[in-house]
């Protein structure tokens, strides 16, 4: 069980959960804390608490007003706000998502930097289910981690390795395919992305549970450094590119939860590592390589790199024509000028995916919006000299339209959801600290173990 977590009550501090429209009458109950509170000049704004003293001077209970916003993130704030020690929540309707926000309250990237302290523990609510909110947590915790790690630790090697750990875990096959390799196996497009760095790209295949399950493929994107390729970026541009392997990262810790949950489906996994480095061999505008599905694409510009590592890797999930595919990916910029950082863009034909997506995500506080594959845009990715370029003409809809070249390679009757994710914070906000984020995950998740487990994290 994670650290900021305690099963034992005993001299736990009290924990009062009060929104600033309830604030009055609270206090008509526990009038003793009124000159307190009004000495101190505390109004009960959103994430603001006030330590409670007995006679003492002894904190006897915290008075918080929990953060805006949905309940998994209410408690976000306190665990490295309050000081240290055990606190015991005195709402009796507190649930898993309590527990949950506070764990991903708690989190701290600690690989190259001491903590500043440690934090404050929860008592699990009676009503919260301990596991659940232990297992989603240590994915998010794995996800952050994985993009928080600069491309210098973090390249296609490290990435398979931490796929490996993860499979070995829970008993998953896991086979890496690297370097020209991936050429003889049908990833053509992998390998040309990758060939210019030294660091060889690698597909990485897990596969998990009853082979006569549903079939759910989850594929991700993990660029682990993006340096544009000869049509480099500025600096700007380039300063966040350890977080392009996000979607592989979040993928990876989605799988993790799902296997931890015993969820009932045929897993697979197939993560696309690779880095968009630049070398004499790196490749180039106008050169055309001919896919995995045996489509010719027309390289428009090299710093579209990830609809590549993605395309082969799409073709080979549907191969096994699954229930289900997902892939995930921090594809455009595009999708973050359209929504923004706290929204997430979710594309595909299917209705009832979508909407349970866009509707799970509401649900647990990790905002998805659909938009259209629009099929009419299609048309700008036409060439001359291939079936297709991986840049469209024109400047708009750039979101829309890299999900249409993804869509070359997933049949029509074939169920697909496409997330264009951020894969970080820009700015701290309750329980999400600034730096890697697994945007996405907790709506994954929940859709996916209501749709094959019926199950339901809140």
């Amino acid at each position: 069980m994670l650290q900021c977590f305690s099963n034992d009550p005993r001299g736990a501090i009290a924990l009062h959960l009060v929104h600033r429209a309830e604030q009055a009458d609270w206090l008509a109950q526990h009038a003793q804390h009124a000159p307190w509170l009004a000495a101190g000049g505390y109004r009960g704004d959103a994430g603001t608490f006030s330590l409670l003293p007995a006679p003492d001077g002894a904190a006897v209970a915290v008075l918080a007003s929990p953060s805006d916003g949905e309940p998994t993130w209410a408690l976000g704030a306190l665990p490295m706000a309050l000081p240290e020690g055990r606190y015991a929540l005195q709402d009796r309707a507190a649930n898993t998502p309590a527990a949950l926000g506070w764990a991903l309250g708690a989190y701290q990237f600690e690989r190259y930097k001491a903590p500043r302290r440690a934090p404050a523990r929860l008592v699990l609510p009676p009503r919260a289910d301990a596991d659940e909110a232990d297992r989603v947590a240590r994915a998010m915790y794995l996800a952050r981690d994985l993009i928080n790690t600069p491309a210098e630790d973090m390249g296609p090697t490290e990435l398979a390795h931490a796929a490996q750990t993860v499979g070995d875990r829970f008993g998953a096959q896991v086979e890496l395919t690297r370097g020209d390799a991936l050429l003889a196996r049908g990833f053509p497009c992998l390998h040309l992305v990758g060939r210019a760095s030294p660091r060889a790209a690698t597909l990485i295949d897990l596969r998990w549970g009853d082979p006569q399950a549903r079939r759910l493929t989850l594929v991700g994107k993990g660029v682990c450094f993006d340096t544009g390729g000869l049509d480099i970026k500025n600096h700007d541009g380039m300063f966040e590119m350890k977080k392009d392997m996000g979607g592989a990262a979040i993928v990876l810790a989605l799988a993790q939860a799902l296997m931890d949950s015993a969820t009932p489906v045929r897993l697979r996994v197939l993560l696309a590592a690779a880095d968009n480095a630049i070398s004499g061999n790196a490749m180039r505008p106008r050169d055309i390589v001919r896919t995995g599905s045996g489509k010719t694409v027309e390289i428009g510009f090299t710093d579209a790199e990830g609809r590549l590592v993605l395309c082969d890797a799409l073709s080979e999930a549907c191969r096994e024509r699954p229930d289900l595919l997902i892939d995930v990916a921090t594809l455009t910029g595009s999708a973050k000028a359209t929504l923004g950082s706290e929204l997430q863009a979710v594309f595909s034909d299917d209705d009832a995916v979508a909407e349970g997506l866009v509707r799970c995500g509401f649900d647990v506080g990790d905002a998805l919006w659909r938009l259209p594959i629009w099929r009419a845009y299609r048309r700008r990715l036409d060439t001359p000299l291939a079936d297709l370029s991986n840049v469209a003409k024109g400047l708009f809809a750039d979101a829309i339209v890299a999900t249409l070249f993804l869509a070359e390679f997933v049949p029509r009757e074939q169920r697909w959801a496409h997330l264009d994710v951020m894969g970080m914070n820009g700015l701290a906000r309750p329980g999400r600290p600034e730096g890697g984020e697994a945007t996405g995950l907790l709506a994954l998740y929940q859709f996916l173990r209501r749709r094959y487990a019926g199950a339901t994290t809140q």
